[in-house]
């Protein structure tokens, strides 16, 4: 059996991103895959961007690494991946009425999101014999391979409601308002929800108490801070990298296509198809003397996306949507609705460190950057240091549960995968 790893941490350094611990959750994982389940160091790949020695985590890179992970398998191999950094949320810009809402993505260095659809897509392409964790220490990560099946989690509860929390820790006491059904509202509140306390478990587990140790995490941290990269901080990284300050929430799929063309995330590049689409069908109608349609269309965010797509083709030929318009798109639904159901990820595991609606703590106990790491990552290497032999998955997360909850943070990781997995030993 073959095992071979991707790990990716980004620490944004210089930027008003910029974390402390997710370095060092790429250096931990890193020798505890070598020391603890025999990987061979040639077999691991790194991306970080606090060494230039070292291959930088930009979207084109993570997509290329995932792609070389994947297609490198062959049957029986053990494949992983552990990213540490931010993770976003998107909200919906199509302007369709059925839209699903948010696309929970990964954020790279260079702010080249990667999303839940495109997640789904690698998982997809896992050869048959081969099974793929991946373990995201990041916000919003409960929906971070759309299609996987919720073991343990509360991410497919209808999450567009108001709920109400009554222990809230200080890590995520700033999680007060709930997400709201406007564009504007959604960029205000920063796209977060609190979800309700209910826990979905497929199956009967329960944590295993013999590992931890009343008190040890009690007192006083000496940093706490949130891997989730608000929309308004997104917006501002990116007026710096094009020097426009009219990006707006509905400009911000445009802008990533606008910036990195071909090397752009393939559901950005399908959502500027379904644009480019409509923008055909404004153009046909007027010829018809009609537009009743497309005035509705440009009253909603979708009409953003649209006029900024309008004026780039005034400023350049349709060569310029060509990246978008060679993608592939069963039908617009896939866009705004999610791809269909047909092609479901089997051979994926996904562990996230919180819900969709959730954030993910960047820590230091000390307040030193160089003993900072992600909670949940943390929590990880404490388990697996406090057990022998294998751990299953559903163990690991539910142990990561408590143990987050006894050392104050509010974030409830997740298990996302078949049946088959559940009980499946963490990693091979």
């Amino acid at each position: 059996m073959g095992k071979k790893a991707l790990l990716v941490g980004c620490n944004y350094p210089g930027t008003k991103a910029e974390l402390k611990g997710c370095i060092n959750d790429v250096k931990r994982m890193h020798r505890c895959l070598i020391d603890r389940y025999d990987f061979d160091e040639s077999d691991i790949t790194v991306l970080i961007d606090t060494d230039p020695a070292f291959t930088q985590p930009t979207g084109k890179n993570i997509r290329r690494a995932l792609e070389d992970l994947i297609q490198s398998a062959e049957p029986g191999d053990a494949l992983f991946v552990h990213y540490s950094g931010h993770g976003t949320r998107l909200p919906a810009e199509t302007g369709e009425p059925d839209d699903t809402g948010f696309d929970e993505c990964i954020v790279p260095t260079d702010m080249n999101l990667i999303s839940d659809e495109d997640f789904k897509e690698v998982v997809c392409k896992v050869p048959d014999g081969c099974r793929l964790t991946i373990v995201s220490d990041s916000c919003h990560s409960g929906g971070l391979v759309r299609g996987l099946k919720e073991q343990i989690g509360e991410s497919t509860v209808t999450h567009y409601q108001d709920h109400q929390t009554s222990s809230e820790s200080s890590l995520s006491g700033f999680l007060k308002q709930a997400v709201k059904h406007t564009i504007k509202e959604a960029f205000e509140s920063r796209g977060i929800h609190i979800p309700s306390s209910s826990h979905h478990l497929n199956r009967h587990y329960e944590p295993d108490n013999s590992i931890f140790e009343d008190d040890e995490y009690h007192g006083q941290w000496g940093y706490v801070g949130s891997k989730s990269l608000p929309l308004s901080d997104l917006i501002d990284i990116l007026k710096e990298k094009t020097g426009k300050d009219d990006i707006d929430v509905g400009k911000i799929r445009p802008t990533l296509f606008d910036i990195f063309k071909e090397d752009a995330s393939p559901k950005v590049k399908k959502f500027m198809k379904i644009i480019m689409h409509k923008l055909h069908l404004h153009h046909h109608r007027e010829g018809e003397g009609g537009g009743e349609g497309i005035a509705g269309f440009l009253a909603t965010a979708g009409g953003f996306a649209f006029e900024f797509l309008k004026q780039k083709l005034e400023e350049h030929d349709e060569e310029y949507v060509k990246p978008a318009m060679d993608t592939e798109v069963e039908s617009p639904e896939e866009v705004y609705a999610g791809a269909s159901k047909r092609t479901l990820p089997h051979n994926g595991i996904l562990l996230s460190g919180c819900q969709t609606d959730q954030t993910s703590a960047d820590a230091s106990p000390s307040g030193n950057s160089s003993e900072a790491y992600g909670a949940f990552s943390n929590v990880i290497q404490t388990i697996l240091a406090q057990s022998d032999g294998e751990v299953p998955n559903a163990q690991l997360v539910l142990n990561a549960r408590q143990l987050l909850k006894q050392q104050g943070f509010t974030q409830r990781p997740g298990l996302y995968c078949t049946d088959d997995y559940v009980d499946a030993p963490f990693v091979c």
